[in-house]
This record gives structure tokens, C-alpha cells and sequence, in this order.
């Protein structure tokens, strides 16, 4: 990517439901205020200081990031365009000051990405932008009801496993991870720890594309199998308990540094994945001399219920980046107390 420095000293259906402040937002076609309404622009924090977003490829992540985006805004900082990178190339980028921060940080599933980058000797995260995500791996709920499928291990039997055979070859094809996103690390390291090599096979590429396949496939009535996270449109559209079922796993399962983590979460489930928070990144440096912005990046909260009402908007359709634009401030004006607050306290951290 091409060095920016920075400046020195510079759901199931209810939870959409629970999300109608949002989903009134979407149809708004509203401006979140300008700075100018509060106070003259050479007074803010960021004046003169330009910012660098970054987010994955992903373009379900615009949304979360571009709430960001207007909290800099308001406090006087311009704002680039967001830059597409992976989840691992970010983390770098940002340490080395060739960006300034991303939204969309998964921990504890990207920690090795921001330990391997400098960990917080270069980094920033404090707070929790997005919390309790949940991942793992779901099949249809016509073929778990018809076997007594419940945990993924139970893929070990040919039998099984060839209900899920897409290509012929007698073994379960899995709708996998995109490489580099740090789920497929997981999922390879479960498939071997569970002895699932032999009959299971993990498909892996462009994920919207596979999912899209796989939704297909189940509108046909096909048995399915597949790893999804929240939060995420696939499942507004494949809704667990209803469409799918979640499998457990036989045990905790995680890779290298996680490995004595227990992934068992706090309803007794295990998925083989513990529930993540998406916070927010930045490079140190920039947060030492910019205590305003890092104040906003501590203080934003997004609920999950919100993330999935926005993206479920853009794959019906809403998918244009004046629909995103339009998502995020429709949000801030159906939560303009609550982001007029964040930027108070933001402009109180800078004085």
C-alpha cells in the first residue's frame, strides 16, 4: 500500500426487530451536523490532522467504519477515503504509522495479528466497539433433525459426512473462511484436532459468492454446511433455530497461544469459537498526540443487532456506497444523543 505518515505530534428476525431505530434510519436521507454548528473549526482537536481508515475487504464493514468516520469529523480531523486491506497487512500498516486506525479488529481472533505488528508498544485498543460476536459452524435443520446431528465430530462418520458431498468425491464440502481473515486458521486446526481430515473438506474463496451457493442450495432443499460469525446478514437469511442449527464441538480446540482457552460459552454451548469483540485499532504514536480521538475510539458502541439490520439492508439491495453513507447517518440520527455525547466527551479529553 502507498505510505501515508502520519502527522508528527499530531439475527433472527427480533433482533432486526429490537434494531427498528435503524432500520427507520435507513430510509432518512439525513447529514450528521457539521462541527461548524458547534464551534469555529480552528478550535477542534483535529484540526490540520488527516487520518487514514482501513477495513478488510469485506464491505459489510463500511458501515462500522464510517460511523467512525463521522466521530472524526466532528472533531475536525479529514478524513480519507477507507483503504481495503487484510486483516494482517492492516495491523502492520497501521503500527508502522502508514495508517492511522481500522474498526473492525476481531479479539481474540486477530490477536496474533496484533501481536506480530508490535503489539501495544505500536498499537491502541481500549474498549469494546461491537461486542459478543459469535461464530462457528451451522448445517440445515431438516438433515440434523433427521440424523441427530449436533456437533461437528460427528462429520467423522462417512455416512454423515457424505450428506454434505457437493462434488461427488463422498466427503462433507464445508463453506469455509476467506484466507487471511484468521477464522480459517481455526477451522484448519479443528478439522485435524477433531479427525476430521478424511471426510470433510474445507471450501474456501470468495465468501459471499460460496454463501450465496450454499443459501441456493438450501432453497432447493439440499443439505448444507457451512461457518458463519455474527454479526452478518447470512444469518438474518439462514436463521439458527429455525432454517439452521449451530453444532457443538466435542471440546475446546484453539490454536497456538489460544490453546488453553475454553471455548465454552456462558449458555453452556461450545462452538468452538468464544464470543469476540470488534474494537477499534490505532497506531499508538497518533493516539499519544491526539487524546480526543482517543477518547471517541474508547467510548463507541454499535450493537450487534444494529450491524445486522445495516447488512441484511445491503444484501437486499442497499448495497451502493451512497446506501452505506445513508445507513450511517441515519444511525447517528436515530442515536444523536447518545453520538453528541461521545463527542463531548471526546472535546473535554482534548482541553
Amino acid at each position: 500500500m502507498h505510505s501515508h505518515p502520519l502527522p508528527s505530534h499530531r439475527p433472527a428476525r427480533r433482533r432486526l426487530l429490537a434494531a427498528a431505530a435503524l432500520t427507520l434510519g435507513l430510509a432518512l436521507n439525513v447529514a450528521a451536523p457539521t462541527a461548524a454548528h458547534a464551534q469555529a473549526l480552528q478550535d477542534l482537536p483535529g484540526t490540520g490532522i488527516t487520518v487514514q481508515p482501513l477495513q478488510s475487504s469485506l464491505a459489510e464493514e463500511t458501515f462500522q467504519t464510517l460511523l467512525v468516520n463521522r466521530g472524526l469529523e466532528r472533531l475536525g480531523y479529514t478524513v480519507q477515503p477507507i483503504r481495503e486491506i487484510e486483516y494482517a497487512t492492516a495491523h502492520v500498516a497501521i503500527a508502522n504509522g502508514d495508517a492511522t486506525f481500522m474498526a473492525n479488529h476481531w479479539d481474540p481472533l486477530q490477536a496474533d495479528f496484533y501481536r506480530n505488528a508490535g503489539g501495544d508498544a505500536k498499537l491502541w485498543r481500549k474498549g469494546f466497539y461491537s461486542s459478543n460476536a459469535v461464530q462457528g459452524y451451522l448445517i440445515d435443520r431438516k438433515t440434523a433433525e433427521a440424523h441427530g446431528i449436533t456437533r461437528l465430530d460427528q462429520l467423522k462418520d462417512p455416512k454423515i459426512a457424505a450428506l454434505f458431498d457437493t462434488n461427488g468425491d463422498g466427503r462433507a464440502d464445508m463453506t469455509g473462511c476467506t484466507p487471511g481473515w484468521g477464522c480459517e486458521g481455526v477451522i484448519e486446526h479443528q478439522l485435524t484436532a477433531f479427525g476430521l481430515r478424511g471426510t470433510v473438506t474445507h471450501v474456501q474463496g470468495s465468501y459471499a459468492a460460496l454463501m450465496a451457493e450454499t443459501i441456493e442450495r438450501f432453497k432447493q432443499g439440499q443439505p448444507i454446511l457451512y461457518y458463519t460469525w455474527t454479526p452478518y446478514w447470512v444469518s438474518s437469511v439462514l436463521r439458527p433455530g429455525e432454517d439452521v442449527v449451530w453444532l457443538q464441538v466435542p471440546h475446546s480446540a484453539l490454536p497456538g497461544d489460544q490453546s488453553s482457552i475454553d471455548t465454552q460459552l456462558p449458555n453452556g454451548k461450545n462452538y468452538g469459537f468464544i464470543a469476540n469483540h470488534q474494537r477499534i485499532v490505532a497506531n499508538r504514536r497518533f493516539i499519544e498526540a491526539n487524546p480526543a480521538a482517543a477518547r471517541l475510539f474508547e467510548l463507541m458502541r454499535l450493537p450487534v443487532a444494529d450491524i445486522n439490520a445495516q447488512n441484511l439492508a445491503m444484501r437486499d439491495g442497499q448495497n451502493q456506497p451512497a446506501d452505506v453513507q445513508r445507513h450511517a447517518d441515519g444511525w447517528i440520527r436515530a442515536h444523536q444523543r447518545t453520538f453528541d455525547g461521545w463527542i463531548e466527551q471526546a472535546l473535554a479529553a482534548a482541553k
